[in-house]
């Protein structure tokens, strides 16, 4: 089983044209409400791509927290740890230009108040094959999900977005990080991404930095070295493509693959993750996955 400790929140999505400048409004050509959240994106992406999941977290009292659970539940990932605390679940208001690039701002929300794993969640963490962590919950919180699963020797996979400075105690429970490219410049000062992966190796045991359509950098301290090429579509929205990635790759490493097949996996799913709109509702099954690959 894979663990998610992580956010919930709703994406409100505006498509346009261009993304508007400061002190600009345009007019948008659609609106969607669909459920998100870096977490929860995660663990729908990974149960979606073959594994048993378990999500753990929290949503407000309001309409959205109702939607987002039902949303997991339908991905087929397992809601016992998403907690139902009072107020507002978390929200992103999202803009997704012609060109599928977008924009974010997240309001936490009910994320906002998790300062910890629980006594159950300490439990599942405890059985699972692997745990994965994102920025989106306060730092204390992640941090302790994550040194509960080194003590029971499970595999932390963190993708350290939005970016912030990682703690040494955070940094010291990471069997692998994933950031995209502008966050790996941001977290080592290098804006070569070869550069990038050789000082994140001095962080962690293992890194891969994703780079979009020129696909994605895997090393280890060991020595291993790979540069996995992406996998060539038009891109509708680019929502949850990191996402997706990193789910997708949590389950073929639990799988037993190695980095290069791991890598193909989480590529394909993620190219087949831009060719729609929308972040959960854009993630592929297993036989898709397969399909393509």
């Amino acid at each position: 089983m894979i663990s998610v400790f992580g956010s919930v929140n709703m994406d409100l999505v505006a498509y346009v044209s261009k993304a508007p400048a400061r002190g600009e409004t345009v007019t948008g050509r659609a609106f969607h409400t669909i459920p998100g959240g870096k977490g929860a994106n995660q663990a729908i992406a990974a149960a979606r791509a073959g594994a048993r999941v378990a999500f753990l977290g929290a949503v407000g009292d309001d309409g959205f927290g109702v939607q987002m659970r039902q949303t997991l539940v339908r991905s087929g990932v397992e809601v016992t740890g998403l907690r139902q605390v009072p107020g507002a679940s978390g929200i992103a208001h999202i803009v997704v230009d012609d060109s599928g690039g977008n924009s974010i701002i997240v309001v936490p929300g009910a994320n906002g108040t998790i300062s910890g794993p629980s006594g159950e969640d300490l439990a599942v963490i405890a059985r699972s094959a692997a745990l994965l962590l994102q920025l989106e919950l306060p730092m204390e919180a992640v941090i302790g999900a994550a040194q509960a699963a080194r003590v029971s020797s499970a595999p932390v996979i963190l993708t350290p977005a939005p970016t912030q400075p990682l703690p040494r105690e955070l940094l010291e429970a990471v069997t692998l990080l994933v950031p995209n490219e502008h966050e790996a410049a941001d977290i080592t000062g290098h804006a070569d991404p070869d550069d990038a992966l050789a000082a994140l190796l001095d962080l962690v045991p293992e890194a891969v930095i994703t780079l979009g359509s020129r696909g994605a950098l895997y090393g280890s301290r060991g020595g291993e070295r790979l540069r996995a090429p992406a996998v060539p579509v038009r891109a509708v929205d680019t929502t949850a493509a990191g996402d997706t990635f990193v789910g997708a790759l949590a389950v073929a490493r639990s799988e037993g693959r190695p980095p290069a097949e791991a890598l193909r996996f989480a590529s394909v799913a993620a190219s087949i993750s831009v060719t729609r709109e929308g972040a959960s509702t854009s993630m592929p099954t297993r036989q898709e996955i397969d399909a393509a690959g």
